[in-house]
Parts: C-alpha cells; sequence; structure tokens
C-alpha cells in the first residue's frame, strides 16, 4: 500500500494511522468506507483484524450500536513542525 507520502503498511493498526495522518477520519466513516479506501491502496485485511485495529485505535473515536458503527479522529494529526510550533509558544508553567 502507498499513500501520498509513500508509506508502506503492514497490519491495520499501521494502515489506520496513515489514513488518520491523511486526514481521512475527519469526517465520520463508517466501516465499509474504511475497507473500500484500505482495498484501493492494496490492503485486504480481515474483518477480525480491521475491527479489532479500529477499535483500539487511540486516536479514533466509534459512535453508534453494534453492527453499524462509525469512526471518527479525537484530534486531528500534527506534523513534527506544527507540534514544535505549539510547544514553543507556550511557555513552561512550571519553572521554579
Amino acid at each position: 500500500m502507498a499513500s501520498k507520502a509513500g508509506k508502506a503498511a503492514r497490519t491495520a493498526t499501521e494502515a489506520l494511522r496513515i489514513l488518520w495522518e491523511d486526514n481521512f477520519f475527519v469526517a465520520r466513516k463508517k466501516k465499509g468506507a474504511i475497507e473500500e479506501v484500505l482495498s484501493k491502496r492494496g490492503n485486504h485485511f480481515t474483518d477480525a483484524e480491521l475491527g479489532m485495529a479500529l477499535m483500539r485505535a487511540p486516536h479514533l473515536t466509534r459512535n453508534g450500536k453494534r453492527g453499524s458503527y462509525e469512526y471518527i479522529q479525537k484530534y486531528p494529526h500534527a506534523t513534527e513542525v506544527e507540534h514544535a510550533a505549539t510547544k514553543a509558544a507556550k511557555p513552561n508553567a512550571r519553572k521554579r
């Protein structure tokens, strides 16, 4: 699977992280839509493997009832440059 940045995923967890970095989870997505995008990228994970990765992903939250969950990101992906700029803008409050 090759994404825009040339990253390849060997596991469902890695694939979900790449999709998150590509801002795929900005809007709510059902499992079927996620499977479709992954298959276009060349990844074909089992239902159990993808379901477990979706459930355990720390950057995603799921809403809905069993059988019709929707997944959305908890927070947007920040690049190292954005993270460093944010950290530099906030002074350390615990200096002694």
